[in-house]
């Protein structure tokens, strides 16, 4: 049995500081990088946060390929992955609560103004705005897993009223869940805030759609830390310029790296981060490593995906 892991992407860890992580997990395991590759045809489980278009055929005996993260979408679609190929995922807390932290950031510093305050003090002047009372503000959270889960407790805790959207019932307590898509436009219509956290599926590619948009609380916030694909981004733009939503903050678009050009860029409403609001793995090594054994010994694998589904 061989490990691979090429992570299919730059600026993040590089394939031999995550090798090396797991050769510290699992002693005297064949653990490569593409650049110490002899016979693909070793290679049973491949590790990745981006599965190349030409692993698949190359790999023939491939079992198992472990996303380094939570979003498989691309990984489940491939088109040349063997139906018989497994697929597993992380839920490691840090990237979570960095998810977490990156919704209220952005929350916070729409609740206390202080992009006003940035720009009173760039013109010298001393004007008072009274901050939102939390109390009063209500935050939606789309998709209730793992992250979302975890999002809409830190939003309760401080003091925030919180809503919380799931496809399926869940329950989260001092959360208001609902479910099923009849529930979603009366819910966005009493969020200041709405963080959506939702998987690339099926039935969530454009969901954000203009009449969905519309039915937004007119001046709120829209929040994507999931999938640029949950959003129509031109649906976006002219929504916001009627002013519902008032304001978009995007970790993920459509297409990334960001096309040069594009009105996301420059529209006065929409503020963007480079898909970098879950970026520690923290301890989560630990489960690559045992999915490794488990395939290796035949048992049932740490947080395997639906292939069918897709999550």
């Amino acid at each position: 049995m061989v490990l691979l892991v090429d992570t299919g992407i730059s600026g993040w860890m590089s394939n031999e500081e995550i090798a090396a992580q797991l050769r510290a997990q699992l002693p005297g395991a064949d653990i490569l990088t593409p650049e110490g590759l002899g016979d693909p045809a070793q290679v049973t489980m491949l590790a990745v946060a981006n599965l190349r278009a030409d692993w698949p055929a190359r790999l023939p005996n491939l079992a198992l390929v472990q996303k380094l993260g939570a979003g498989v979408e691309t990984i489940v679609a491939h088109p040349a992955l063997p139906p018989h190929v497994r697929v597993t995922r992380l839920k490691p807390d840090d990237p979570a609560r960095e998810i977490a932290e990156w919704f209220l950031a952005y929350v916070l510093r729409a609740h206390r103004n202080l992009d006003a305050h940035r720009a009173n003090q760039a013109r010298a002047t001393w004007v008072d705005i009274e901050p939102k009372y939390t109390p009063d503000t209500v935050v939606g959270v789309l998709g209730l897993g793992h992250i979302g889960g975890r999002t809409a407790r830190m939003f309760r805790d401080i003091g925030f009223q919180v809503r919380g959207w799931s496809r399926s019932a869940r329950d989260i307590d001092g959360v208001d869940c609902r479910h099923g898509a009849a529930a979603l436009p009366e819910m966005l219509g009493e969020c200041d805030h709405v963080c959506a956290i939702l998987p690339s599926t099926a039935e969530t590619n454009g969901l954000f759609d203009a009449e969905l948009l519309g039915a937004m609380k007119p001046g709120s916030q829209l929040l994507n830390a999931g999938r640029g694909t949950l959003i129509d981004e031109a649906a976006l733009l002219a929504a916001l310029d009627a002013g519902r939503p008032g304001h978009a903050v995007l970790d993920v678009v459509s297409t990334e790296p960001l096309p040069k050009g594009n009105p996301l860029w420059s529209h006065p409403g929409v503020t963007l981060t480079p898909h970098i609001s879950g970026w520690h793995l923290g301890d989560a090594m630990k489960d690559v490593a045992e999915n490794f054994r488990r395939l290796g010994a035949g048992e049932a694998l740490l947080h395997e995906v639906d292939r069918q589904r897709g999550y």
